[in-house]
C-alpha cells in the first residue's frame, strides 16, 4: 500500500485567474512540445503537472478550486483551453480530472481525505480505468476483473487492455466482480508497478500517442479496503456519470474552436475560394456556442439523477463528438492540399477528432444507451 498522504492546502488565487494561467501554460510550455507528442509518443508529464499548479484539475473540487463549491463548468473551460492545443494532452486532463471526480464522490472519506488535493494540485497523477465498467453496465461488455475477499482488502485478477494517463506510480479506477455471480461489484483506485498491478505499452496509434496508454495486468494483485472506493458500483456509476461524461465535452470544444480558428487565419485568396463550401468558421462557432451553453447548463447540476437530465448529458455529449468531426472535416477542405502534408496540423485535427468520437462512452454507445431511454419511456 502506497497511499501519499498530503498536507496541502488549497491554492491562495493569485492575481490572474485560473483560466488565465492555464491558457499561458498551454501556449508556452505545451504548443512547442504537441509536434513530438504526436509524432514521437511524448508524454507530457512535465506540463501537466505545470497545469495542476496552475488549477487546471482542482476546479471540479469542493474546496480546492477557485470557489469552495464543485464548479465541473470551469473544469470543462480549462480542458478546452488545452484541447486547443492538443487533445493528447487535453485526454490526459480529463483522464486525471476523472481520477479527481472518483475521489470527489467516495464513500471513503479517508480516502479523500489522503489523496484529493494532491490530486487536486497535480501532486499524484491518476487515470480513469472505467472504460469496461461502463461498457458493462450498459450490457456491451463483461466485467474484466474479478475480486476475492482477502484479509483488509480484495485480490484481483483480470486483464484491462487499455488504461491512459499512467505509469508506474499513478493511480486510476478499476472495478471488478467481487463474487462469481457478478452480483456483488466494487469500484476501488489501484496503482501501477504496486502489489501485483504491471502496465506493458500495447499497440501504435494513429493519433493520442502520447497519452501513456498501458495494457493493465492484475495477477493476483491486492486491492486494499483503503483503496476502495464504493462497495457498489452501480450507486458510485450513478453519482458520478453525469460529470464523467461532461467533463469530455471540454475535448470537443476545445478542437473545435481551434479548428474554427484555423480556418479563419488562411490566407485572404484560400478565403475567397472557401467560401463556396458548405460549412465554414461562423457555421462551427454558431454550434460551438450552442454546446457550450447547453453543457454549462448541465455543469451546474451534476450530481442530478432525473432521467430528463440523463438523457440531455449524452445528447450534449453526442453533439460535441458530432461538432469536433464536422470541424476538423471542414478545416480539411478549408486547408487543401497542405492538409495532406504529413505533420501538418490540419490533418492532426482530423484524427484527433475521430478519437473523441470512438471514447468510451462512443458514439454509438451514446446511441444505444438513448434508444433504451426512448424505449423506456415509451413503456411507462
Amino acid at each position: 500500500m502506497n497511499l501519499v498522504a498530503t498536507s496541502l492546502r488549497p491554492i491562495a488565487p493569485p492575481e490572474k485567474g485560473a483560466l488565465e494561467r492555464i491558457r499561458e501554460i498551454a501556449e508556452r510550455d505545451l504548443r512547442p512540445v504537441v509536434p513530438w507528442i504526436d509524432e514521437k509518443g511524448f508524454y507530457p508529464l512535465n506540463v501537466l503537472k505545470k497545469l495542476g499548479e496552475a488549477g487546471a484539475f482542482s476546479q471540479h473540487h469542493s474546496g480546492f478550486g477557485e470557489s469552495d463549491a464543485v464548479d465541473v463548468g470551469l473544469a470543462i473551460r480549462a480542458m478546452s483551453i488545452v484541447a486547443e492545443e492538443c487533445l493528447s494532452t487535453a485526454f490526459c486532463t480529463w483522464c486525471h480530472d476523472a481520477f479527481g471526480w472518483y475521489l470527489q464522490n467516495t464513500e471513503n472519506s479517508s480516502l479523500r481525505e489522503t489523496l484529493q488535493a494532491a490530486a487536486a494540485r497535480g501532486a499524484v497523477i491518476g487515470g480513469t480505468g472505467l472504460s469496461n465498467p461502463m461498457k458493462t453496465l450498459s450490457g456491451i461488455e463483461t466485467m474484466k476483473l474479478r475480486g476475492e475477499r482477502v484479509a483488509g482488502g480484495y485480490r484481483v485478477n483480470g486483464l484491462l487492455p487499455w488504461v491512459s494517463n499512467i505509469e508506474d506510480g499513478h493511480y486510476f479506477g478499476v472495478c471488478f466482480d467481487a463474487d462469481a455471480q457478478g452480483a456483488r461489484r466494487i469500484a476501488a483506485l489501484a496503482q501501477l508497478g504496486v502489489n501485483g498491478v504491471f502496465g506493458r505499452k500495447g499497440a501504435a496509434f494513429i493519433a493520442l500517442e502520447g497519452t501513456a496508454t498501458r495494457a493493465v495486468a492484475f495477477k493476483d494483485a491486492f486491492v486494499p479496503d483503503d483503496f476502495v472506493l464504493s462497495e457498489s458500483l452501480p450507486d458510485f456509476a450513478k453519482r458520478i456519470r453525469a460529470g464523467f461524461i461532461l467533463l469530455q465535452t471540454g475535448m470537443a470544444v476545445g478542437l473545435a474552436r481551434n479548428c474554427a480558428r484555423l480556418m479563419r487565419e488562411l490566407t485572404a485568396r484560400s478565403q475567397l475560394l472557401n467560401a463556396y463550401l458548405s460549412v465554414g468558421p461562423v457555421e462551427i462557432e454558431d454550434r460551438l456556442e450552442e454546446l457550450e451553453h447547453e453543457v454549462m447548463l448541465l455543469a451546474d447540476t451534476p450530481f442530478e439523477e432525473d432521467g430528463e437530465y440523463v438523457e440531455r448529458v449524452l445528447r450534449a455529449r453526442l453533439a460535441g463528438s458530432s461538432l469536433a468531426l464536422a470541424a476538423s472535416e471542414a478545416l480539411m477542405l478549408h486547408a487543401g492540399a497542405r492538409a495532406y502534408i504529413k505533420g501538418s496540423v490540419y490533418s492532426r485535427r482530423l484524427r484527433e477528432s475521430y478519437f473523441i468520437a470512438i471514447v468510451t462512452p462512443a458514439t454509438k454507445h451514446l446511441l444505444m444507451d438513448l434508444a433504451a431511454i426512448k424505449r423506456a419511456s415509451r413503456s411507462q
